[in-house]
């Protein structure tokens, strides 16, 4: 043909495609999430979040895009197979997090604000079910601060601050602390060489060290070395809750047979720890 080559059928290869978070809410607008602010807000409904350390590219967008509309067909069959009815509500929303963009690619995305929600985030067509968030232009609020500690340089230290000064008996700067600290013990597991990254950790330090302190100081109400035991319990089996879920009753009871030094000793071990038999190899050794 004098026109081009036609090949029919073509088949477009596949590639097995992995998204970074994919969340599903037990109730639907939970009221719960409302101590993360804004993160809680995208989190009333099923999302995926895809965060960039670095700003994103076309080509990541592209790829974030092919993903979620691959999950929504995946549910879609799913239910076609069932013979039930897929809720809109039960489709993800996709959150790109990223700490810059250029005004380029966000009018190849066709990506604009929208009036009800902060400044920043940028809502793609609706059929993309795509939304991206650029991290260093939310606004200066305590619901945003979540999100800008994900942020860089004076963005993430200017968040970092502001939740330093923040009362202990802030529910925000507690489920902010839990988050912070599932990162500062990945980050310790890799052991970044990133400089930024590594200040990260420094910074991070006095805020573990202040909680500690506070457990120690609710235990010491029990009693001065018995509570003082209780406490390191309460932080250790935190700290393992973080790490691996929920554990098993058996294993928090052996948690609970450790002296206080030795509690001290496995807070400091678990960042090593990457499985829970890493756990239950240190406690056999030391029960």
């Amino acid at each position: 043909m004098p026109y081009g080559a036609i090949k029919a059928p073509s088949r477009v290869a596949a590639e097995v495609k992995m998204i970074d978070i994919l969340f599903t809410p037990r109730v639907l607008q939970n009221p719960e999430l409302a101590p993360l602010g804004l993160l809680g807000k995208f989190a009333e409904f099923p999302a995926i979040f895809e965060p960039f350390r670095n700003p994103v590219s076309e080509d990541d967008i592209s790829d974030c895009i092919i993903r979620v509309l691959e999950v929504q067909k995946a549910l879609q069959r799913e239910a076609k197979r069932k013979k039930t009815v897929l809720l809109e509500t039960a489709i993800p929303k996709q959150w790109i997090l990223t700490p810059t963009i250029s005004d380029e690619i966000l009018s190849k995305c066709k990506a604009e604000q929208d009036a009800n929600w902060a400044p920043g985030i940028y809502f793609t067509a609706e059929i993309c079910r795509t939304a991206i968030v650029t991290i260093h232009e939310l606004p200066s609020r305590s619901e945003t601060l979540w999100l800008r500690i994900l942020g860089r340089e004076t963005t993430q230290k200017n968040a970092i601050d502001e939740l330093i000064s923040l009362p202990d008996n802030n529910p925000f700067k507690q489920a902010t602390l839990e988050c912070l600290y599932n990162f500062k013990q990945n980050l310790e597991f890799y052991k970044p060489e990133d400089t930024e990254e590594t200040e990260l950790l420094m910074r991070l330090a006095p805020l573990y060290q202040q909680d500690r302190e506070l457990a120690k100081q609710e235990g010491r109400a029990e009693g001065e070395q018995r509570g003082e035991q209780r406490g390191e319990q309460r932080l250790v089996l935190r700290q393992l809750n973080r790490r691996f879920g929920k554990i098993d009753t058996s294993i928090t009871e052996r948690v609970r047979l450790l002296s206080t030094e030795q509690l001290e000793v496995l807070g400091e071990a678990l960042l090593d720890f990457s499985t829970i038999t890493n756990l239950e190899a240190w406690l056999n050794q030391e029960l």
